[in-house]
């Protein structure tokens, strides 16, 4: 947490926003029903086809020119924790986090910042903007500036390029039956951001994880032949599991027993720790989902919204967890046993 004089109270971010991290996400099924039909048309005379665009609700987007495929991101969210070089090491992960999900390597980002500069110092600004710069450069990425705004809450992350082989990409909707699902982090960060957010109990490992590159995981993915991925973060395991399940065309069937979670996150649970954000998320896959036998903790859990979480492989990614595997579709996307 930001040191301040012996006067005065020491600064919490978290208690300037009404939500935190990727929990303050729009609802999945609301978000669908406002870009339905948002597909823009092929453009006349383009050099730069469009390979992957809104239709799948992937990860990113991505274009071809000259044989090269351009992964473009944008990732941004109020404060997920108290610390703001922590908040901006956590929201850099987060955006790079999508260009590694599809595979790609960034290459370039620009700060995405809104202040309130009436009620926050911009001493922390520039902690925060510290923070993303670290994990920039730890990733290998340029970051060329950026844009900011003066706004009542505060709100950082970036829009981040990168570069990847078009006939190399990881895909959501590229999954095939008789494939292992991997899960390369573990779940719990909504619940122990949100409790941290409650009371101002610091979780160093979640912190470690959500400021973690999936850079290593991309690769390996890759290396082992693997063409379909996605990241897991504010609609939680359960959603972005139906995502990738409903764009494959497959049904997922997820061991429950096989998936981890950080310690201290089924605690939060029962403590009663859970976003708005993802209580949502679980309304909206119930529909999509046989949950089986499996109780309302857990239930909470995979469907937990998740902050710079890990991904989401069909295939094998050596010393990442298998959780399920993917199998012809069914009557549900998702199947937990």
């Amino acid at each position: 947490m930001t040191t301040t004089p012996a006067h005065q109270a020491p600064v919490r971010l978290t208690q300037f926003a009404h939500g935190g991290g990727c929990a303050c996400k729009i609802p999945p099924g609301e978000l669908e029903e406002v870009v339905a039909g948002l597909t823009a048309p092929p453009l006349a005379g383009g050099d730069t086809p469009l390979l992957v665009g809104l239709a799948t609700g992937d990860d990113a987007a991505v274009v071809t020119h000259r044989g090269t495929a351009l992964v473009c991101t944008a990732d941004f969210f109020t404060p997920v924790v108290d610390d703001p070089y922590d908040w901006g090491r956590i929201a850099a992960a987060n955006a790079l986090s999508d260009v590694y999900a599809m595979g790609g390597r960034p290459v370039l980002a620009v700060n995405l910042l809104a202040w309130p500069r009436d009620r926050l110092p911009f001493d922390l600004a520039r902690e925060v903007l510290r923070g993303g710069l670290d994990i920039a450069t730890e990733a290998g990425c340029h970051v060329g500036g950026g844009h900011s705004v003066d706004d009542p809450e505060p709100k950082y992350g970036m829009a981040v390029t990168g570069i990847a082989d078009p006939a190399r990409l990881l895909r959501n909707d590229a999954g095939r039956p008789g494939l292992p699902l991997s899960l390369t982090k573990p779940l719990g960060i909504g619940v122990l951001n949100n409790r941290h957010k409650a009371t101002g109990e610091r979780f160093a490992h979640a912190v470690a994880t959500m400021a973690a590159l999936n850079r290593e995981a991309s690769e390996a993915a890759l290396a082992a032949g693997a063409e379909c991925a996605t990241d897991v973060t504010g609609f939680g395991f359960l959603g972005h599991l139906h995502k990738l399940a409903r764009a494959s065309g497959v049904t997922a069937v997820v061991d429950t027993a096989a998936v981890p979670y950080l310690e201290g996150a089924r605690e939060a649970v029962r403590d009663g720790y859970v976003s708005g954000g993802t209580r949502r998320n679980l309304e909206w896959v119930a529909p999509h989902t046989d949950f089986g036998d499996t109780d309302e903790d857990t239930r909470l859990l995979l469907a937990d919204a998740q902050t710079s979480g890990g991904l989401l492989v069909a295939g094998e990614v050596p010393g990442a967890p298998v959780v399920g595997e993917l199998v012809p579709r069914g009557a549900h996307s998702v199947v937990l046993r």
